[in-house]
């Protein structure tokens, strides 16, 4: 089984800054693509940020420049992602989802797994 596990949500007043963190953990060969999405109160759930094994990355254009995607490939470091979040405005709350695509074994396909969501909120 694999495990995705977030921290680093909470509130912060507008041109704040937030750093989100995500642990992947459990039997893990290869972890192709990790990424953040978010979910606005009644709204559908949507793409913020990825990176990929190459390190790419990729943005939506509402937070480029403010949000930040990264990896940490430590010998330790577990998989984890993180997105670095400034100039924070009140249109970024949300909950913040992360994602990996990771195989198990050589033999295995690429599978979705998600984190339990963190809530980000922006206000004054």
């Amino acid at each position: 089984q694999v495990q995705l596990v977030e921290s680093g949500g909470g509130s912060e007043q507008p041109g704040g800054s937030l750093r989100l963190s995500c642990a992947a953990s459990g039997t893990i060969f290869r972890t192709y693509h990790m990424g953040w999405y978010r979910q606005p109160p009644g709204k559908q759930r949507e793409l913020v940020a990825t990176i990929m094994h190459n390190d790419d990355t990729n943005y939506v254009d509402s937070v480029k420049d403010r949000f930040t995607i990264s990896r940490d490939y430590a010998k330790n470091a577990k998989n984890t992602v993180y997105l670095h979040m400034s100039s924070l405005k009140p249109e970024d709350t949300a909950v913040y989802y992360c994602n990996a695509k990771i195989s198990q074994s050589p033999y295995d396909p690429l599978h979705d797994y998600w984190g339990q969501g963190t809530q980000v909120t922006v206000s004054s």
